[in-house]
């Protein structure tokens, strides 16, 4: 009934927008232009975003090169990193207290799958050769998307660097915990039509600092170095850029000790910290998208995905001895349709087909019960957009179906078919003022994972989906004044009521080594999120001094139905860049083009201040699992220089950085006993010609 009664109120608010567009009169005059999709050139309609993204680009991302994708989220609003300890840790992604498997990671416009646990580890994107990073609270308003964009909660989107100019760059690193990092880009261009790229990454660390570890209730206090937080990774990548297609490869492979719980038990330190975790990661995936007429646009994706990881935990007093490998697969195609009406409306008809096995080795037993799953997965979704002079809107319908099936005679969970409907709304009071008031409704859901249902001893064949509904309210005002000191400022609100179902949990049975996955309660989130950016300019346009600020606040109120572990009531972000010195040409676009402003002697100096407060880990809301408030200060000084050459117009750039991080030694966790480290530098030397 209560399906029924959601499907009628849709229903009729649709019927309600699309009779309120037939009354007016005036539409919105956007003519046909070619834009950038995921790194194609398509031929479409103007259609403005109607959910503003939240996106660090151009030279912001610049000042975070030798850092992971990780590293530039968490300056995001309403975003929750969970770090499980330094440079070796596992790098997760929370969005509104969602959790991870809510978040969809997308790669070029294609999502990086994890069928085993759901879970993407932001810290293997390194930022080497990215050009943007976008975070879409609901899902990217953009209606020109495969199904699987409309399929998160959600939505982080990674873009490479698309070749515009010849180029090759080397870049070294050095710093605290005998960290070497280095790596190598070169682009080419072949004409108009064609250009290729290439990205090798190194990097090598101890991962051994110290920390302080004292007991809650006094007695003892303790300075010790983290161990087995060793890392060595190899990634490499390649893309190959036509007019209208383009093809991706990706290869990481990852040794690394996993820096485990520091556990203090009376005078002893308990350190489980001798496991150690393989990664070897490929993926190949292409595109191609043309506009057919005026009418008709499509665009075809594909992607093959195979992923090994190989866990070892040596024997201990306690847990028996651990040699487990597993395989993954994964196929993927999509076909996204776009129907340009009129200038006023598009539509999209997006049918996506994903296949996904897990193969695992563990012992004896462990395969002797583990079902290796097999899960086919079909998505569709039809999507409306309007664009009035005033009024944006756009509603989609995705549908959802679920196969699983086992390479051995094993039962599996049942097949899922489910509808999720979205209506994003947008709308400009005057013309006047650049102000844009927003709200958004949206129905998801995510499937149990592998793991979830299949996992030996810890396995529930008949979980159910965990349901969310996202409810979200906004503004965004804007000013920009282009000859001006006061050159650009922007305040954007959002306030959102997140609910979750049939939420999925681990609970333990009477043995404490055995868990089992269970839906339990549900989870309600309130909560706001505030975003406050500026830009000043000072002196003339060959010497100029910028100073951008960027402002970022979170407020989550999570009292009502169960605890949601690791959500902090109050968190934010503050960001100030200054630059000054001489440049020549034009400033980078931060949509698009990555060229990019030519430095004659430039300086810049980054302050970054990170707070996360008081937050419960798993277990009740009680003293015993109250986390205290952690907070960072970072610091960034480097300077730039256009070295000439006889031979050639084209100047080389050499760029010197120095980053000192955690100035003041904060001693803090992101996660329950994974201290993370203290105040730490490093020297980077990149050159570009």
């Amino acid at each position: 009934m209560k399906k029924a009664l959601k499907f009628f109120v849709f229903a009729v608010f649709v019927v309600g927008i699309l009779t309120s567009a037939e009354a007016q009169e005036v539409f919105q005059d956007a003519a046909p232009e070619t834009i950038r999709v995921d790194s194609i050139v398509v031929a479409a309609p103007a259609v403005r975003e109607i959910v503003p993204a939240q996106i660090l680009a151009d030279q912001q991302l610049r000042r975070l090169e030798t850092h992971s994708v990780a590293d530039a989220v968490r300056l995001f609003s309403g975003v929750q990193i969970k770090d499980y300890g330094g440079v070796g840790g596992l790098k997760t992604v929370n969005v509104r207290s969602l959790g991870s498997n809510h978040v969809g990671v997308f790669y070029d416009g294609i999502a990086v799958g994890n069928a085993q646990n759901g879970v993407v580890d932001l810290g293997r994107f390194s930022l080497d050769n990215v050009e943007s990073v976008a975070l879409y609270n609901g899902q990217r308003s953009a209606i020109f998307q495969s199904a699987k964009d409309f399929s998160s909660a959600a939505a982080l989107y990674i873009c490479t660097r698309r070749p515009v100019e010849n180029r090759f760059r080397a870049r070294v690193a050095g710093g605290s915990f005998d960290l070497i990092d280095g790596s190598v880009l070169a682009e080419r261009k072949f004409g108009d039509k064609l250009s290729i790229s290439a990205n090798v990454q190194v990097i090598n660390t101890s991962g051994r600092y110290k920390y302080h570890y004292s007991r809650p209730g006094g007695g003892w206090d303790t300075t010790a170095v983290r161990s087995n937080g060793d890392v060595r990774v190899v990634r490499a990548e390649a893309g190959l850029w036509g007019r209208t297609w383009n093809i991706k490869t990706y290869f990481y492979d990852s040794d690394r000790g996993l820096p485990g719980a520091v556990i203090k038990e009376d005078a002893a330190i308990a350190l489980r910290n001798n496991e150690r975790q393989r990664d070897r990661n490929f993926f190949a995936q292409g595109a191609v998208g043309q506009r057919i007429s005026r009418l008709y646009s499509y665009r075809v994706q594909a992607k093959y995905a195979n992923d090994y990881t190989n866990y070892v935990m040596p024997p201990s007093t306690t847990l028996r001895p651990v040699d487990a490998h597993y395989h993954q697969q994964e196929a993927y195609v999509s076909a996204v349709n776009f129907f340009a009406i009129n200038h006023w409306l598009s539509a999209n008809l997006s049918l996506d087909g994903q296949y996904n096995t897990l193969r695992a080795e563990a012992g004896e037993l462990f395969e002797r019960n583990f079902p290796h799953p097999r899960r086919l997965t079909a998505l569709g979704a039809a999507a409306i957009s309007l664009n009035l002079r005033n009024l944006s809107a756009q509603t989609s319908l995705l549908y959802t179906y679920a196969h699983d099936t086992s390479a051995v005679d094993r039962p599996m969970s049942k097949d899922r078919n489910v509808l999720s409907p979205t209506v994003v709304l947008a709308y400009r009071p005057t013309e006047s003022i650049d102000l844009e008031i927003r709200a958004f409704y949206k129905d998801i859901f995510r499937l149990p994972t592998f793991n979830d249902l299949y996992y030996t001893d810890a396995a529930n064949r008949v979980l159910r989906p965990e349901y969310t509904t996202q409810h979200n309210i906004g503004a965004t005002w804007r000013k920009f004044l282009p000859n001006s000191t006061f050159a650009s400022l922007e305040v954007s609100f959002d306030a959102y009521y997140n609910r979750v179902r049939d939420k999925i949990v681990a609970t333990p049975t009477s043995n404490q080594l055995v868990w089992t996955m269970t839906n339990i309660g549900r989870a309600e989130i309130l909560g706001t999120d505030i975003s406050i950016t500026q830009q000043l300019i000072l002196g003339s346009q060959a010497r100029k001094t910028t100073v951008d600020t960027r402002l970022s606040y979170t407020f989550q109120d999570t009292s009502g139905g169960d605890p949601v572990p690791y959500a902090p009531r109050h968190s934010g972000s503050v960001v100030v860049s200054l630059t000054w010195g001489r440049t020549s040409g034009k400033a980078g676009v931060v949509t698009g083009s990555n060229a990019r402003a030519r430095a004659e002697n430039q300086w810049s100096l980054d302050y970054s201040f990170i707070y996360t407060g008081e937050r419960y880990r798993l277990g009740s809301q009680t003293s015993a699992n109250l986390l205290k408030p952690w907070y960072t200060h970072d610091l960034a000084i480097s300077r730039e220089f256009a070295l000439r050459r006889a031979s050639t117009k084209r100047p080389v750039d050499l760029r010197f950085s120095l980053e000192v991080n955690n100035i003041f030694n904060q001693r803090y966790e992101v996660v329950r006993w994974y201290p993370m480290p203290g105040t730490n530098v490093k020297l980077i030397i990149s050159i570009s010609l």
